[in-house]
Formats: C-alpha cells, structure tokens, sequence
C-alpha cells in the first residue's frame, strides 16, 4: 500500500477565512454601534411624523409661500465658501457672537402688511447632532417684528436657524444657514 507523503491544508484555510469573516463582522457591528445616530429635523418635526404627513406638510408650505414671505432682519451677513464641492460655490451666512444672540423676523403677506397673528416657533441647531439644540415657541411681537431674545451660544462652528409660522392652515418654513468664529 502506498502512503501519501502530501499534506493537503486546504482544512485550515477554510477554518483561517471562517474566523477572519467573524472577526470582521464582530468589528463591524462594533464600530456601527460606537457612532452616534441622529434624526433629521426638516420641517421641524421627527423623521417619521414628517414622512407620514409629507403631502400636507408641502400643501400647507405652498399655501404660505403663495401668501407670505418670511424675513430675517438687522443680521450681518456674509459670504462664505462651500468646501468639498465639485464647482466653486458660496453661501450667505448669518454672522452669530459668542454669548446672546437676538433674532429678529418679519413676516409679511404680499401687500408688505406685517402678520402680528402668525404663530411663531424658532429652533437653533447645529447640523449632524442634537445635542444643543435650543427650541423657542410662541415668539412675542417687538417693535413691529418677531423677537427671538437671549440665544446663549459659546462653542464655534456651523449652526442653522430654522422658523416655523402658522398662519391659519398655512405653515412657512424659514432655513438659514450661520457662523460663530472662533
């Protein structure tokens, strides 16, 4: 009887490829876990609510475009380039300051008649979390525009002011995109 003298390894290559798989899985599934997941915020509303009522949220939004103009005033301004874009582009910013900040609003129908009976809610985020997120409902009428007073902001970066006003079945969105330097 003749004996094989060749070893066949073929065995622990299938056994070493089984426990590399499982490792990477294993290191997948833990570093998905250690990042943090945060829900969108359009329209002001959860993920989910918005996905639910997206037909009434847009018919609600085109009402008030058609009817009312949402203005930020008494900002400073600047603009600011878009990195990691293909073509060169730029975006108006609203300048903040470190410490309280005050936001003024003007809403208006298309006659320039200011709206003093809209129901206002402003929300400050930065985009990416919701960690510092500062929500602000029922904003009060001064001198003739929508104040929004005493925003405290201490860390720099990017920050969205966003503005939600109802005006009967008619709901306008405002989205602004702002700077706190360093």
């Amino acid at each position: 009887m003749a004996k094989n003298k060749n070893k066949t390894y073929w065995p622990h290559m299938i056994l070493g490829f089984l426990i590399v798989g499982v490792t990477l899985g294993y290191w997948t599934v833990q570093h998905a876990i250690s990042l943090p997941v945060q829900e969108s915020n359009d329209y002001m509303l959860k993920y989910q609510e918005a996905d639910l009522n997206i037909n009434e949220i847009i018919n609600a939004k085109a009402l008030f475009d058609k009817n009312y103009k949402i203005e930020i005033v008494n900002v400073k301004r600047v603009e600011q380039e878009l990195e990691n874009t293909k073509r060169a582009k730029s975006e108006s910013v609203v300048i903040l300051s470190k410490g309280k900040n005050s936001f003024f609003y003007s809403i208006t129908d298309k006659n320039s008649v200011f709206m003093k009976d809209a129901n206002i809610t402003f929300f400050l985020t930065r985009p990416h979390t919701v960690k510092e997120d500062i929500l602000v409902k029922n904003i009060p009428v001064v001198d003739g525009k929508f104040k929004v007073d005493n925003i405290e902001l201490t860390k720099p970066g990017r920050y969205t002011l966003q503005l939600k006003a109802k005006i009967g079945k008619a709901i306008g969105y405002s989205e602004i995109p702002a700077y706190l330097k360093p």
